[in-house]
């Protein structure tokens, strides 16, 4: 396990496998998939007593404030595209949340196709948030957690840019491979193609069933579908997503607010090296505690972030009555919390303000140094700003 550790951390191992075609491939340290083995007939659960009963209580707390946040659906938007950053950077698809706000807000305003100048990385960041919104869509529809569902939000994900020719919403149907960066050393062969709808079809008979504790089945649902990898690509960003929408729709949580990229970006080498050797030598007690562990700081640290997020709109909006003197004062406020880059012609024309009082908003608010001008209009193309106050605290 040290070897491998140290190997993972010499090479910068890429999560986000493409198809690995070489004919010289060295197979020595690669671990195969873990056939028969899932789900495990055996854990641990004396060990898992401390770390599941912490994991829990901070979740707890962390859904408390989402319960009683005034719309997370609004105050939390910018933590989606954070995670959207981290997750995908894990992959190697290095942007910021900043650029990706941009390209948000230049969508909006242009109402267009995906495209324009921005880099490609950007926009598969974007493509992510969007994935993940419309995987939400979904299961409040009443979709199930299903291969279905899985494929289609994938097709979402890969739908344009560098992803359009990897087979986006279909599994794969050769086999694929986790290698290191110069695709030489083969760290892991997940399982067959030719067994992969039995594989998956047992992972959402998993899921589905009531004779796990939530979030001891979200642990090992996520370990299965990385290892089964269906995709030719896209497996680590769906597989994360798929952590969130367990929690959510079996009700560890109340809302789809809950990022966990972070933890595992900080610990990639770890999170990498626990989920090999579940399938080396059958460590899913371990696993599992690794993945409790991250729930609970995770927890916290978005516990600690969405309570500034609460406490800087909760300020605001005693202040901006009196900095506005307008009764669309909590109208301008939601609007900038859901869209910390805009364009100046979307705050007009979705804000629901009217447009020569929003025009008035922005000069305001851009004197008093909460609004910050990327972008001065030119000819037909709007300002664009950025809201600096909440901006600050995401990117933390």
């Amino acid at each position: 396990m040290k070897k491998a550790n140290h190997f993972a951390s010499q090479i910068g191992l890429k999560l986000e496998d493409k198809m690995v075609a070489h004919p010289n491939l060295d197979f020595s340290e690669a671990v195969g998939y873990h056939y028969d083995q899932f789900p495990p007939d055996q854990i641990d659960a004396h060990r898992l007593i401390m770390p599941l009963a912490s994991a829990a209580a901070a979740l707890a707390r962390y859904d408390q404030m989402l319960k009683g946040m005034h719309n997370s659906e609004i105050l939390l938007a910018p933590l989606r595209s954070q995670e959207a950053v981290v997750s995908s950077r894990m992959e190697g698809t290095v942007s910021t949340l900043d650029e990706v706000l941009r390209y948000e807000a230049d969508q909006e305003e242009n109402n267009s196709g995906i495209g324009g100048h921005y880099r490609d990385e950007a926009i598969e960041v974007f493509l992510y948030g969007r994935a993940l919104n419309a995987a939400q869509r979904s299961i409040e529809q009443g979709a199930p957690l299903s291969s279905f569902l899985i494929k289609s939000v994938h097709r979402v994900l890969l739908g344009f840019g560098r992803g359009a020719n990897l087979s986006p919403g279909d599994f794969k149907t050769e086999q694929n491979y986790l290698a290191d960066r110069t695709r030489r050393k083969v760290l892991f062969v997940p399982m067959r193609p030719e067994q992969l709808q039995d594989g998956m079809d047992r992972l959402f008979t998993f899921i589905e069933s009531t004779d796990w504790q939530i979030l001891i089945k979200t642990a090992l649902a996520h370990l299965e579908f990385e290892a089964l990898h269906p995709f030719k690509d896209g497996n680590g960003r769906i597989g994360r997503m798929l952590i969130t929408l367990m929690l959510w729709k079996y009700g560890a949580i109340s809302a789809p607010h809950f990022y966990i990229s972070g933890y595992f970006e900080d610990r990639r080498d770890e999170y990498i090296d626990r989920m090999r050797h579940v399938s080396k030598s059958g460590a899913w007690t371990e696993w599992t505690i690794f993945f409790l562990e991250a729930l609970e700081a995770q927890a916290q640290k978005n516990l600690a972030t969405a309570e500034r997020i609460r406490d800087l709109y909760e300020e605001f909006k005693r202040e901006f009555p009196q900095l506005l003197s307008s009764q669309w004062s909590t109208a301008a406020l939601d609007f900038l919390f859901s869209r910390p880059v805009f364009r100046n012609n979307v705050f007009t024309r979705k804000s629901g303000i009217p447009e020569a009082t929003a025009h008035r908003f922005t000069r305001v608010l851009v004197e008093k140094d909460l609004l910050r001008t990327l972008e001065a209009a030119s000819g037909r193309r709007p300002a664009l700003y950025s809201f600096e106050p909440l901006l600050k605290i995401v990117r933390e």
